[in-house]
């Protein structure tokens, strides 16, 4: 008589909305964020503009993880969390290229991509600060 009942299928429907989520919190890829710690690009990232919309003001951001963070004790301790040691592991491999790729495919001889030393971000302590900064409210 009363069997095992079958199970309800709430969120069937939401494949269009899965979708959205996913594109609206996509992160920057390894390539990418390899681009921005090169020098010129990373200083720009590391001494930005204030800008309200970002968390912090924008002036605390992790080259790494391409994250910005609300203070620099949020992002110190970023620093020590397990996110950011795996993501330097991660960077630690060259990124795949296309030379690479024709390379393992036959077109010359394969040269395995080169390990690097990956050291977390320097702080600088004369960013700006909110908390601290005297603003005069009229």
């Amino acid at each position: 008589m009363g069997g095992p009942q079958r199970r309800k299928r709430h969120h069937r429907g939401d494949t269009h909305l899965k979708k959205r989520w996913r594109t609206k919190r996509r992160t920057k890829d390894m390539d990418q964020i390899d681009d921005d710690l090169q020098d010129d690009n990373a200083a720009k990232l590391l001494h930005q503009e204030i800008d309200d919309d970002k968390p912090g003001s924008g002036q605390h951001y992790c080259l790494h993880c391409a994250r910005y963070f609300v203070n620099s004790e949020a992002l110190k301790g970023h620093f020590r969390t397990k996110v950011h040691k795996r993501r330097l592991k991660a960077l630690e491999m060259e990124p795949y290229t296309i030379e690479e790729s024709e390379r393992a495919g036959g077109h010359g001889s394969y040269i395995p991509p080169k390990k690097r030393k990956m050291e977390t971000q320097p702080l600088d302590d004369g960013t700006f600060d909110p908390s601290t900064e005297d603003v005069d409210m009229k």
